[in-house]
């Protein structure tokens, strides 16, 4: 498999659900994203703008190729409520040969959003 044809994970925060379900559903169809699993119910502890924060929050992982990382960040920014989202691309390492060429397979034809 090449380099660009790996599977990576984008990992990012949403401070509401359907906010982290809307940006997941344009990602996916726009194919983007073969999945995202959106999981609700995590506390955030940060330090913003000088002040200590503690909020809710739900965090997403967005299954992509790694040739598509930069159009999903640009992507997921601009629809992204926050200011500053946290935005990561995490690779990885081996994964079933099966599912790897899903996410191939599902995000092969990616649509301008």
């Amino acid at each position: 498999m090449a380099k660009d044809d790996r599977p990576v994970l984008v990992y990012t925060t949403f401070a509401h659900l359907d906010d982290a379900k809307r940006v997941g559903d344009a990602l996916v169809a726009a194919r983007l994203a073969a999945c995202v699993n959106i999981f609700p119910g995590m506390i955030s502890i940060y330090e913003w703008k000088g002040a200590r924060e503690m909020a809710g929050e739900v965090a997403m992982i967005i299954k992509t190729m790694a040739s598509l990382a930069e159009a999903v960040l640009a992507e997921t920014k601009r629809l992204h409520p926050y200011e500053l989202p946290a935005l990561l691309v995490l690779p990885t390492e081996g994964g079933s040969d099966e599912y790897c060429g899903w996410i191939l397979g599902q995000t092969g034809s990616a649509v301008s959003p």
